[in-house]
């Protein structure tokens, strides 16, 4: 076991820390403006002792494990999203939170996890061979179908929209074949291309419409975005200013607890899913740039594992992982800069927000399980999980 543990790769752990004392220090200066949010940075570092936990506790585990039971990992997953409908509380518009014994879970941020790992044992099944449309992607494309359309009907956009990028990240991995990756990449332009020229041609029927079924804050999200010149004062105002504020911190900022916009409260959130920003205007360029630097190792690290993973069902959750981690990355910071919609979703490892940050971490903990336990072979796996050394020469 000790032997195992001295595997664990310490870069990454490294980097973990680095992050949690960027939150702390982001997190700190941003909850200083909001009622209610000046001791979050205690919180944080709470989040994180139990984070690192389940980091551990995950490490310790095979993971395959996890594959075994995928089948009842999801059906439980399916399970805990459908009682959001009726045990579920509302804040920012979307339910997706249960309140449990005093704690507050988000049971879309957990089912980013238990996707990985379904879709992980979908691919192992296949032998590495190029997917059939029909005896291949529509079932996992129908596994993942399913989780999305709950999420989208709790009106959490961010998460739903995760799993699709999931799924897209496991399909390329799991061996799509190419002109079904064309086909689906040419689908998906059109989709993008024809949703957007309908939205502008059609923004006020839309509108209208989106307001009688209560999802009028959807438009108010891609307005800025799509129509910045027909958007309301109020819809532009947390991008607006989220952009002033980024362009003001320069190239190195305007220095800790010095962030004009961040400590006037101009741009909502700063403390959560706009965290960026207070990165960005009181360390400037220079730390918003390290900031993405030790995002670039810690997923460069990652690949570097699956690639050394003698284990089938290891690359495919590494890459699983590491297309929910880029996701929510670009979304997040392209939100703050223009280039995409607002859609809530947090910076991962930064944000606050305890199911986040603890499915991130178990997350991790997957990482180093396939690190540590990765250069064995289970007997007790079906034939296809199995890598086949290379021939000696």
């Amino acid at each position: 076991m000790l032997q195992k543990l001295k595997r664990i790769d310490g870069p990454i752990i490294t980097i973990l820390l680095l992050l949690m004392g960027i939150s702390i220090v982001a997190v700190y200066s941003a909850g200083r403006y909001w009622t209610g949010h000046q001791n979050d940075y205690l919180k944080i570092i709470t989040n994180f002792a139990i984070g690192f936990v389940a980091l551990a506790g995950v490490t310790l585990l095979d993971f395959r494990i996890f594959t075994k039971y995928a089948r009842y990992i999801y059906l439980g997953g399916l399970l805990v999203l459908v009682l959001v409908f009726f045990f579920g509380s509302t804040l920012n518009n979307a339910q997706g939170w249960l309140n449990i014994g005093g704690l507050s879970i988000q049971p879309a941020e957990l089912f980013k996890l238990v996707l990985i790992i379904s879709l992980a044992y979908m691919l192992m099944l296949r032998r590495q061979s190029e997917l059939r449309f029909v005896r291949d992607v529509l079932p996992i494309g129908l596994v993942t179908f399913v989780p999305f359309a709950i999420v989208m009907a709790q009106n959490d956009l961010g998460n739903a929209l995760s799993y699709i990028v999931i799924l897209i990240g496991m399909l390329w991995i799991g061996n799509v074949k190419a002109s079904h990756a064309l086909i689906g990449l040419v689908i998906f332009a059109v989709a993008v291309g024809g949703g957007i020229k309908a939205y502008i041609t059609f923004h006020e029927q839309i509108n209208t419409f989106m307001e009688s079924i209560g999802r009028e804050h959807w438009t108010e999200r891609l307005d800025p975005w799509l129509m910045p010149e027909e958007a309301t004062a109020a819809a532009k105002w947390h991008t607006e200013n989220a952009k002033l504020a980024i362009a003001s911190g320069g190239m190195t900022g305007e220095g800790f607890l010095q962030g004009s916009s961040v400590q006037s409260g101009r741009v909502p959130y700063t403390y959560s899913d706009s965290i960026f920003v207070v990165v960005a205007e009181e360390f400037g360029f220079v730390g918003s740039s390290a900031l993405l630097l030790l995002y670039f190792i810690m997923i460069h690290r990652m690949i570097l594992i699956a690639l050394e993973c003698r284990d089938r069902t290891g690359p495919y959750i590494v890459v699983g992982i590491v297309s929910m981690l880029l996701y929510q990355i670009f979304e997040n910071i392209g939100a703050f800069i223009g280039i995409m919609p607002l859609t809530g979703i947090t910076l991962p490892f930064i944000s606050f927000g305890g199911t986040s940050l603890l499915i991130n971490m178990a997350s991790m903990g997957l990482i180093m399980s396939i690190r540590v336990h990765g250069q064995e072979v289970d007997d007790d796996l079906p034939d296809p999980a199995r890598a086949r050394p290379a021939k000696q020469a």
